[in-house]
């Protein structure tokens, strides 16, 4: 039968909460230049654009709706 050996060695790590520890230095982007697109980027993002701007006008419809706005001939 095998024997297993366990090299284990308990480790402790102190833990400081983000609002105690010290300022990191900030990164200065002055000279970056702005990062290029892809195509399946735009169009993901425009998609994204089209989508949210469809949800805000269908909310508006409700809403204009629920007002009694809107006078539907049933």
């Amino acid at each position: 039968m095998a024997t297993m050996h366990s090299s284990y060695t308990s480790q402790s790590f102190r833990v400081i909460h983000p609002l105690h520890d010290q300022p990191e230095a900030k990164c200065e982007s002055a000279g970056l230049d702005p990062i290029e697109m892809t195509r399946a980027v735009r169009l993901s993002l425009v998609a994204l654009r089209v989508y949210l701007l469809g949800m805000a006008a269908m909310l508006l419809y409700h809403v204009v709706d629920l007002a009694g706005i809107l006078h539907h001939t049933h």
